[in-house]
């Protein structure tokens, strides 16, 4: 392997950070981005039960913020769990609206990953490309070089596709992950309110 990065010349240094961070994003999303750590199951009647037996308290608050972005969702409900429907609501949204902006956490930065290592592999290529060049002179090549500058330019083309191809997948599936997530929170919430106002049983 070793071999491998002395062949591939300076260009690959910077291909080797982004694959280390592209690696540890992909793992702590998969960490982070468990259903059973954002959608708890059970949740909703959970909080129903505890509120039509105990009601609302600042200890149960603070738990279920704690508990996972859904609880910190229906938390931002039952706060004003005395005002209108329109109130609620926007208490949800707007507390939604950042619960979102945390599972969408390093994904930006894991799609510019995916998005810029084609591009350094290419210029690795071009390094390569002016060093096989370089390699020709009036008397003769230089065989030496010109072997060098190849791998140069091979080794990062494919060490740039080796590493946008899984980042791209797995950001991809991220924010398709994150979306399936948001809807379900809303809809759970949606039916917080309308349990909270009377409208429906469960």
């Amino acid at each position: 392997m070793f071999s491998i990065i002395l062949a591939a010349g300076w260009p690959i240094w910077p291909l080797l950070l982004a694959s280390i961070i592209a690696v540890a994003l992909i793992i702590e999303r998969l960490a982070a981005l468990r259903r059973s750590k954002v959608l708890p199951a059970g949740l909703l009647q959970r909080v129903v039960s505890d509120y039509r037996q105990k009601g609302v308290s600042e200890p149960m608050l603070a738990a279920l913020e704690a508990h996972s972005p859904l609880g910190q969702v229906f938390a931002a409900g039952l706060r004003n769990v005395g005002s209108s429907r329109e109130v609620m609501r926007e208490a949800i949204e707007e507390t939604g609206g950042v619960v979102a902006h945390e599972l969408e956490h390093y994904l930006t930065t894991l799609g510019t990953i995916a998005s810029i290592s084609p591009l350094m592999g290419l210029f690795g290529t071009v390094v390569g490309m002016i060093e096989i060049f370089g390699s020709q002179a009036p008397t003769g090549g230089n065989p030496v070089q010109l072997a060098h500058g190849i791998s140069v330019a091979l080794y990062n083309t494919g060490f740039g596709l080796l590493i946008a191809i899984p980042s791209m997948i797995f950001w991809r599936h991220f924010r398709a992950l994150v979306n399936t997530f948001l809807i379900d929170m809303q809809q759970q919430a949606v039916r917080l309110v309308e349990v909270l106002h009377g409208e429906r049983r469960t």
